[in-house]
This record gives structure tokens, C-alpha cells and sequence, in this order.
């Protein structure tokens, strides 16, 4: 009998393990695939190791830093600065027509830069930052306003307006077009108040740092092991059952499988209210340079364009969206010494049914003419690139959806969060993206805290 199982061994559940291992508790992770981390893992390719999901980590602070989200986690989780090993960002832009803002780790850079394009939004900006809610009242609102509606009274620009939702939701944005304000005021503080980094071997090295110190403290982890069904009596869960039959039995279970993927794991009915229109997924594109992006012109970190007044976050009609995107390249971090090749990871809206509907021999081909459709939107906005490229990679909705299991490819989970982590079953709770927090640092505070919360009381 375990006090708590996790299902998924990504960021929030290697978190929550941590925490609860480190009381204690009896824990053990399952993991369907092979590899931990979901989203945000690693491959080899041809000799490399590639990120999966990870552009940059937001919510940057300087070591020694005793505030802020990755403060409190690295507390929460005994772990150090230097086990993460983090570089600043060398500098990112917005990019629509005619306007660029650029933007650094230091807020005032963006405050002057909006003042130099939108010399009326400056005072509207700094009534924007002290109304954004703190990381502390996350969740405690019954119903969060729209951030479209916040912002929208706040900046009168729309042109300001819209540039400002770009990063924002192309980082988080589960849903169609808008999220809660409470998540606006999250996100917007993780990028522009605290602001980008990444460590220099990748995620390999934060999941190293998570995975280690959860086997140190004595928690389990079982790989390929895929849960089939969470077994239920009188509104609780009982155990849960392993595809190969196994049978696991626990007092409480978390999940970061996802608020519907779950829900479906169980063996009572419950109505799952989640539309397939308002899931949000991506392609993206990875080239492998013989060059080094500033040799080729290319400085920024990243860069999110939009090539119309209008930025348009929803679901495409096509296979995907080349009106806009994010272009990052991993060597345009400070590092104490460059990356041994030249990266450019490029990331667009794409439509899961479209991707779902070609047989294998269709979905090579449509991969590899999005790849040509993709750089060529992109070198609109960045130097052009591809004479230097030497090899490619491309991952889809169905790559999402096959390594994360959320259903459509969605990135960010459901459109509606669970932000209490809560369920129908006393004992079963949620982390991870449906709780409400996204990227990798919101991943691990989620995990840490529905462990907190609930499991440690």
C-alpha cells in the first residue's frame, strides 16, 4: 500500500514526489513511456540530444535570489542554483509590422521600449504591472476575469495590446484568443518582471536534478508502466490497474495525466466538459547549423512575431498557422562558452484533426513541406538561416499527443483549470497544466503545491 501513486513522471510529478518523499511517504511515479519528463524531455538524433518542448525557462532569478517562484522551489525541493546551472537571456522581441519591442531579464528596458513606440501607454503600463495578481492568489477568485478585458481597460493601444498577449499566450495559452487575468498576471511576471534563462545542457539536466533527488529521498519509479484504470468504491479510489495487469493499491493518487485524460481512467461516469475546438496545439520545427546564429546575423533569443495588426491565437483551418510564431535559438543564451552547433527551433499553431487525418506516407510528406512553409515565414522576421542548415527535426500535434497523452496535442491541457486540484473523488487529485500553472517552473510549483495542500496535511 502507498501513501500516494503519481501518475506521469513529468515536472509536476517528479516534483510533488520529491516533496512528499522527502516526509516521508511512501511514493511511487508511473510512467507510461520510457523516458521521464512528458513535454518537456530530451531524444538523440543522429548523435544529438534534442530538447522536447523547452525554448527557454521562465521566471529567471540571479543566484542567490531569496524571493520569487524559482527561489521558493528550489527550497521547497532541496535543490541549489548550480544543480540548474542557468544563462540569462542575451535579449527577445515582439515582432509585428512596423513595430518591434524588444525585451530583456530587466523590466525597465521594456518599460523604455514601450515608452519609444507607445509614449501614451507608459503610464498605463505601470498601472498594468500593480494590477497583476501575485503568485500567492492564484486560485482564489471564484471565477477569473478575462485577461482580454483587464488589459483592454488598462492599455488603450490595440496595437500594444495585442503584442502584449503574443509572448504571453504562445507561453500559456490553453484556450482560444484569451485566458483567466490570473494567469495573464502569472505569465506576464514570469517573462517580462523575471524573464528567460536555460540551462546549458538542456533539460536533461533539470529533469537529472529532479529524478535524483527523488530516488535519494526513497521514492519509486516505475518506467513503461501505463496506468489502464483507476478503480473506484464508494467515492474514492480503491487502487488502479496497470495495463499489464498489475494492480496498485494507494491512499491517494495524483495525477498529471491531464483533468479529461483522467476523468477517463476511471471506472465511474463523470462528465467531462472540455470541447475539442478550444484545445490548443503547435508544430515545431528544429535546424541544426554548421554556423552559430550570430555569425549568421541572427542575436535574439527569441522572437515572437505576428505579421498583422491582429494577432489571431486559435485553432487553424490548415495543417498550420504561418501568420505567427515563436523563433528561438538555443545558442542565444549568456553561456560562459558557445553550444558546439548552431540551433533555430521555430513554433507555430497547428490543428490536431488535420494531422490525425493523413496515413503515414502523407504525414512524412506534409512534414516536411510544413518545415519549408515554416522557415519561410519565419525569415521574415529573423536573418535567413537555411543555406547553413545540415539537418532537421520536426515534432506535431501527434507527437504531443503520443508522448504526453492529452488529448488533441494540447500543449497547455485543458481550457478550463482545476486550480484547487481538486476532483469528484476525495482522494484523487490533479497537477500539472490543468491544474492552472504552465511552463517549467509553473509545472514544478504545481506539483509541490497539490502535495502541500492535500497529501501532506
Amino acid at each position: 500500500m502507498y501513501d500516494t501513486i503519481i501518475i506521469g513522471a513529468g515536472m509536476s510529478g517528479l516534483a510533488a514526489g520529491i516533496r512528499l518523499a522527502h516526509f516521508g511517504k511512501r511514493v511511487c511515479i508511473l510512467e507510461r513511456h520510457s523516458a521521464i519528463g512528458g513535454l518537456n524531455s530530451f531524444y538523440q538524433q543522429h548523435g544529438r540530444t534534442l530538447d522536447v518542448g523547452l525554448h527557454a525557462l521562465t521566471n529567471y532569478a540571479p543566484k542567490g535570489t531569496r524571493r520569487g517562484p524559482l527561489a521558493r522551489l528550489l527550497r521547497q525541493l532541496r535543490l541549489t542554483w548550480d544543480e540548474w546551472g542557468l544563462a540569462e537571456q542575451l535579449g527577445s522581441a515582439i515582432m509585428f509590422p512596423e513595430v518591434t519591442l524588444r525585451f530583456s531579464n530587466h523590466f525597465d528596458f521594456f518599460a523604455s521600449e514601450v515608452e519609444r513606440r507607445f509614449p501614451a501607454e507608459v503610464d498605463h503600463l505601470q498601472r498594468l504591472v500593480s494590477a497583476l495578481r501575485d503568485y500567492d492568489d492564484f486560485g482564489r477568485a471564484a471565477i477569473a476575469p478575462s485577461a482580454r478585458q483587464v488589459v483592454g481597460g488598462i492599455i488603450r493601444d490595440p496595437l500594444l495590446v495585442e503584442m502584449l498577449f503574443c509572448p504571453i499566450l504562445f507561453y500559456g495559452g490553453a484556450r482560444p484568443h484569451d485566458l483567466g487575468f490570473d494567469q495573464f498576471s502569472i505569465l506576464f511576471r514570469s517573462i517580462f518582471l523575471e524573464g528567460l534563462s536555460r540551462p546549458l545542457a538542456g533539460i536533461q539536466r533539470i529533469l537529472k536534478a529532479l529524478v535524483g533527488r527523488y530516488k535519494e529521498m526513497g521514492g519509486e519509479l516505475r518506467l513503461r508502466a501505463a496506468v489502464d484504470r483507476i478503480v473506484v468504491q464508494r467515492g474514492a479510489v480503491e487502487k488502479v490497474t496497470l495495463e499489464d495487469g498489475a494492480e496498485l493499491e494507494a491512499r491517494n493518487v495524483l495525477s498529471s495525466a491531464g483533468w479529461a485524460e483522467t476523468l477517463r481512467m476511471c471506472d465511474t461516469g463523470c462528465p467531462i466538459e472540455d470541447a475539442a475546438d478550444q484545445r490548443m496545439s503547435f508544430v515545431e520545427s528544429i535546424s541544426i547549423l554548421n554556423a552559430q546564429p550570430d555569425a549568421l546575423g541572427h542575436h535574439k533569443t527569441i522572437v515572437f512575431f505576428n505579421d498583422s495588426p491582429t494577432f489571431r491565437y486559435e485553432k487553424p483551418d490548415d495543417l498550420i498557422d504561418v501568420r505567427s510564431g515563436t523563433i528561438c535559438s538555443p545558442n542565444n543564451f549568456a553561456y560562459a562558452e558557445p553550444l558546439r552547433e548552431g540551433m533555430v527551433r521555430i513554433s507555430m499553431l497547428a490543428n490536431y484533426d488535420r494531422w490525425a487525418a493523413l496515413d503515414p506516407a502523407a504525414y512524412a510528406r506534409a512534414k516536411l513541406r510544413c518545415y519549408d512553409r515554416i522557415t519561410a515565414s519565419a525569415i521574415r522576421f529573423v536573418p535567413d538561416f537555411r543555406g547553413a542548415v545540415v539537418d532537421i527535426d520536426m515534432f506535431t500535434p501527434l507527437t504531443i499527443r503520443r508522448f504526453t497523452g492529452h488529448a488533441d496535442g494540447a500543449v497547455y491541457g485543458s481550457a478550463r483549470k482545476r486550480l484547487d486540484g481538486t476532483t469528484h473523488l476525495k482522494n484523487l487529485f490533479i497537477c500539472g497544466n490543468d491544474q492552472g500553472l504552465v511552463g517549467i517552473v509553473g509545472a514544478i510549483l504545481s506539483g509541490i503545491s497539490i502535495a502541500n495542500r492535500h497529501l501532506l496535511k
